[in-house]
């Protein structure tokens, strides 16, 4: 019977200690009450606590935490409606504060983010609410983090998640948009056409001008063609009548050499002057003495014949 009853006293001495041994994980705290009162805060790791007296108050995460809060309705300073919601990223610095600073915390900074939206929205247009959510975020973000520091709460980033103007205002803006789309494309397309208009006409000039030069550079050639054909015409010319003499003068050196008397010189002058015409001449003007050399010369012949 003694063993039993220490057995017992034993298991409860066991469960006890059991109880009182608290392991925090990492990136969490708890929050500790002892006797009603705070305590401590106990840190990731293996803690004891006094049986009956010492209790976890709060585990509080000290994560980084987000708060995604349903769409708030707003009114713009040009009196419209729309849905807003908002989304908070943050972090708890100081457990203590956390779980003595307000009564549910999350809710708290809901609230406190649905009037600061409502705050800021209503000095704003809907085109400026529209084009501003970074200066919103930012306003947000400052008012709401300096309202949450007695709160131990630390405000990382705050994000507009969607903005949902009334159905008629986006049918609007659909409207508005597609206008816009269509002038977009209806300058582009005249843009294009100007473009190519540009384009062909500098073509067709540059052909003008290509077609141009081209002609003149054929009537160049032509002409020098032309002018070369004419030298080289009036070179052989030049040639022919060269030879032609200076068979003449060989042919008269030739019949001095040989001893010929003056009547055969004035004869062959004769037949220079003949050959000179070449059947083109209509008149030749022939000196006298050759005329009467002419006329001796076909009476020598005559008498020859008889």
């Amino acid at each position: 019977m003694k063993y039993i009853i220490l057995a017992i006293i034993i298991l409860l001495v066991v469960i006890i200690l059991a109880m009182c041994i608290n392991v925090v994980p990492q990136e969490s705290a708890y929050v500790i009450e002892r006797l009603g009162r705070y305590n401590a805060t106990w840190d990731a790791g293996i803690h004891l606590k006094l049986p009956l007296i010492d209790r976890v108050a709060r585990r509080v995460l000290l994560k980084e935490q987000v708060a995604d809060f349903a769409p708030q309705p707003v009114i713009t300073k040009d009196n419209v409606t729309m849905q807003i919601d908002s989304v908070v990223y943050f972090k708890i610095l100081d457990p203590k504060l956390y779980a003595y600073g307000v009564e549910n915390p999350i809710m708290a900074m809901e609230n406190l983010t649905a009037t600061t939206l409502r705050n800021i929205i209503g000095d704003l247009t809907l085109d400026e609410t529209l084009t501003s959510r970074d200066r919103i975020n930012s306003q947000m973000l400052q008012i709401i983090d300096d309202a949450t520091d007695p709160w131990g709460i630390k405000l990382s980033r705050v994000e507009l998640k969607n903005i949902m103007p009334p159905a008629a205002i986006r049918d609007s803006m659909e409207k508005q948009m597609k206008a816009e789309r269509e002038k977009r494309a209806a300058i582009l397309t005249a843009e294009g056409q100007k473009q190519s208009a540009i384009l062909e006409a500098e073509g067709k000039k540059e052909a003008a001008v290509l077609n141009a030069e081209a002609a003149k550079r054929a009537t160049i050639l032509a002409a020098e063609a032309q002018k070369e054909k004419e030298i080289r015409e009036a070179e052989g010319k030049a040639e022919a009548i060269r030879a032609v003499q200076q068979a003449t003068a060989d042919g008269i050196r030739m019949i001095k050499e040989a001893g010929a008397d003056d009547a055969v010189l004035r004869l062959k002058s004769l037949e220079a002057f003949a050959a000179a015409a070449d059947g083109h001449a209509t008149k030749i003007i022939v000196p006298s003495e050759i005329a009467s050399l002419a006329g001796l010369a076909k009476g020598l012949t005559e008498s020859v014949k008889e």
